[in-house]
């Protein structure tokens, strides 16, 4: 498994904002200069995640972008969708499938994984990221 640059960008964008205190618009230069993310990029990426009702923008000089609800109710899942992205591990997990499902004796642990970080990703939120917290964290335990 391998996770799409967008991926990888998408949730350090969102995850900047997050830690930025939510005290107004922040600008996409400054997370890009903070992650070392081109901001041409992240323009394109905040865009789908405004499209997705991940973020919400707001014009003018002082502008920039917002959550567009609290970070506790946006989930990890919901933002590789807003992305445009799937997790997949190899093709057979696709939709196109595979034509050696009856005799693969691998295929059914692909998808118990992959089903399995499927769940991870529904019951991570954004907040959780912002404060390194994990379903399978216990208490006290640091990243």
């Amino acid at each position: 498994m391998k996770l799409s640059t967008t991926t990888r960008y998408g949730l350090r964008a969102l995850s900047d904002l997050c830690a930025q205190g939510g005290e107004g618009p922040v600008a996409v230069s400054d997370i890009a200069r903070r992650q070392d993310i081109p901001a041409n990029y992240l323009e394109q990426l905040f865009a789908r995640l405004r499209r997705g009702d991940i973020l919400r923008s707001v014009r003018g000089a002082q502008g920039g972008y917002l959550l567009a609800r609290p970070a506790g109710e946006i989930t990890v899942a919901e933002i590789v969708e807003a992305l445009g992205e799937t997790i997949t591990f190899g093709d057979c997990q696709t939709e196109a499938g595979c034509d050696q499902i009856d005799i693969c004796p691998t295929f059914s642990l692909w998808r118990k994984v992959r089903d399995s970080i499927d769940e991870i990703l529904k019951a991570t939120t954004l907040e959780d990221l912002v404060r390194n917290r994990t379903l399978f964290q216990d208490e006290g335990e640091e990243f």
